[in-house]
């Protein structure tokens, strides 16, 4: 009879997310990710192949962590972009080691940082077309403009030079929005 399976794919991805969230992509290695499971190195590649395979996992499950809190995040204004930027920028804030993995890592597993922010539920296209909606002719180049200073603002916060409030960092949104218009 065949030993019953004790350690999950689920698990092993759950506890290298976890790894993830506390000490950053960096730390996710075999043997740490075996402790935190609470088993050998066995399981892991039993699974997956090798680190790589479960790296590029962890990322798309950070991918969802991110698309998830985005929605999460209450839209305050009908201004496009604001409410893209200021999510993006919380996010920052608040999931600093995710945010590098998934927006600041040179591997993307064949994603743009356009299908990062855009996830599957299209953020970037409806910022898009509202712009366009409120007559604004170039909007995609808007959005480049937008997005070069949002993610400016956002890797500003990982290093503790961002220190606007929310209603600050709304604000700042918005006039950027209607002098890059």
């Amino acid at each position: 009879m065949a030993r019953k399976e004790s350690i999950t794919k689920e698990d092993i991805l759950k506890a290298a997310f976890e790894i993830l969230k506390e000490e950053g992509a960096g730390q996710v290695t075999a043997r740490k990710l075996a402790a935190k499971a609470n088993c050998s190195t066995q399981p892991i590649f039993r699974v997956y192949s090798n680190m790589e395979k479960l790296m590029e996992e962890l990322f798309g499950e950070a991918c969802r962590f991110f698309e998830e809190f985005y929605a999460s995040v209450p839209r305050v204004t009908v201004t496009p972009f604001v409410n893209l930027g200021q999510a993006y920028i919380k996010f920052a804030e608040k999931h600093k080691r995710i945010f590098e993995f998934i927006f600041l890592s040179p591997e993307r597993y064949g994603r743009s940082m356009y299908d990062l922010v855009n996830c599957s539920t299209g953020n970037v296209s409806k910022e898009i077309q509202a712009a366009t909606s409120q007559g604004c002719r170039n909007a995609s180049d808007l959005f480049m403009k937008m997005w070069i200073f949002i993610h400016g603002a956002a890797c500003m916060s990982l290093t503790g030079d961002y220190d606007l409030s929310e209603e600050e960092t709304m604000r700042m949104l918005k006039d950027a929005y209607q002098s890059f218009k």
